[in-house]
């Protein structure tokens, strides 16, 4: 057996894949499962758990899969995390736990997050659910936003035995899983919603339709509804854009409406009623996950798809292997480049984006190279859509309707790293909706501790 390589994982092939919306990665059966396995050097120092967010014992669950033990790796799994089968699919497990793997020191570190993604596949094709309704304690807790901290937090409140009512503003429950991964990285039947069927089994009760600073707000559900605790994991949904002339152009989508419309309304399929528009030649702008997500949805689409990124691809913030795959499934890559201005015909539709070429200067304070204009560079990009990727802010809607809750100033809702707990009273926050958008694993870290705090602090209440 080779120790030094992972077991490659078997995949849809590009140009199968670029026409369907069916998911790339068929990942590993129970024999390449368990070889894999055996490549993990069980290490007494495991570097790899303080490489998670949610410090899961990641080689005792990997010792079960070599064993063929596949319900008691679940079980392992599922006592820290509370949407393995997510975890697994999306992750970036290269820059976190596999990136302190040692056997990656003198070869490929082991493919825990695709063990991972077979553990929870196994158990949820075999029945298997972990974790029992714990009694319920009568004590009432809201939880604000139905995304990777929000369910988190409302598994573990559950597992405490706190009556927990799950609160989210769309029609469909799972936050960016539903709305913001395409089904091609992310099933939503088998996988989200599946996940989510396991939280209400622990007693988590969820709320649709319900805009939190609209329906209600938060001071109305502690003050008249008896929620002794809340905690607001509601994302950051707010799209930013670049400021520069054109950008009101019909044709010019943010990431996100784009993403939504295809993945949470099924805008890809033509019987919808959210219909999308399906360029021919599509720019999306911005080098991270869901520029990827948003180029790869619309190349399957039927459109020729450009990444537009200021910076070379050494410094591309997406995974690698997303960035792998949609270089394989044929999206152009215009690196070094920025836009200065979209272009529109007399109807007001986007009829090209005009670009200058970019060099690397000196480091900005984020540590990268920062890209400097190379003057009489300009040029022009024919394309009729324009999808700005360039990151989310926390909507201001809850903050501003909540008696003494404090943001930044960038939005964010304040709150104590280690604890969750905001500056009003019995409200805790964490998540994108306090740090901006960042990966789902950090999300569900975040709920994780909160869960925690706040059974602590109504404990602590109830004892005063």
């Amino acid at each position: 057996m080779d120790v030094l390589h992972k077991i490659p994982v078997r995949e849809q092939e590009p140009a199968v894949r670029a026409a369907n919306f069916e998911e790339v990665c068929y990942g590993y059966n129970e024999e390449e499962a368990m070889a894999e396995a055996a490549r993990c050097l069980n290490c007494k120092n495991a570097k790899c758990i303080s490489g998670c967010p949610v410090a899961i014992n990641i080689p005792a669950f990997i010792q079960e899969v070599k064993e063929g033990n596949f319900e008691k790796a679940y079980e392992i799994l599922a006592s820290a995390s509370a949407l393995p089968a997510v975890c697994g699919r999306v992750c970036p497990q290269e820059s976190q736990c596999e990136g302190k793997c040692i056997r990656g020191i003198k070869g490929d570190p082991v493919a825990i997050g695709k063990l991972e993604r077979f553990v929870a596949d196994w158990a949820r094709e075999h029945g298997i659910v972990y974790g029992k309704r714990a009694e319920s304690n009568g004590i009432k807790v809201a939880v604000i936003g139905s995304g990777p901290a929000g369910l988190t937090c409302a598994g573990d409140l559950a597992k405490y035995g706190y009556d927990v009512t799950v609160f989210e503003a769309l029609h469909e429950a799972g936050g960016v899983l539903v709305y913001g991964i395409p089904e091609f990285r992310l099933p939503k039947d088998t996988v989200v919603k599946k996940e989510i069927e396991n939280l209400k089994a622990l007693g988590v009760k969820i709320e649709t339709d319900v805009v939190i600073g609209m329906s209600t707000t938060i001071d109305e559900l502690m003050e008249e509804e008896g929620f002794k605790a809340v905690f607001i994991g509601s994302g950051a949904g707010l799209p930013k854009f670049m400021g520069i002339p054109g950008e009101q152009a019909l044709g010019v989508f943010s990431a996100n409406e784009y993403l939504t419309r295809s993945n949470l309304m099924k805008a890809f399929d033509e019987n919808s009623s959210t219909p999308i528009m399906r360029g021919k030649k599509v720019a999306v702008v911005g080098g991270g996950n869901v520029a990827m997500d948003a180029a790869r949805t619309a190349l399957r689409l039927g459109a020729e798809v450009h990444i537009v990124y200021r910076r070379s691809e050494a410094e591309l913030p997406a995974r690698v292997e997303e960035v792998h795959h949609a270089k394989e499934e044929g999206i152009i890559f215009d690196l070094l480049t920025n836009p200065v201005e979209i272009t529109a015909d007399e109807k007001g539709w986007v009829n090209g984006i005009k670009c200058v070429r970019m060099e690397l200067g000196e480091p900005d304070a984020s540590g990268r190279r920062r890209p400097v204009v190379i003057e009489g560079s300009e040029f022009m990009i024919e394309v009729d859509t324009v999808i700005m990727a360039l990151g989310t802010s926390p909507n201001p809607l809850i903050s501003s309707t909540t008696k003494g809750l404090d943001i930044n100033k960038y939005k964010c809702i304040i709150a104590d790293e280690a604890t969750g707990a905001t500056t009003k009273p019995g409200v805790f926050a964490g998540g994108d909706a306090v740090t901006g958008a960042a990966t789902v694993i950090l999300a569900m870290g975040a709920g994780k501790t909160a869960a925690k705090s706040i059974d602590e602090y109504l404990k602590a209440s109830s004892a005063n």
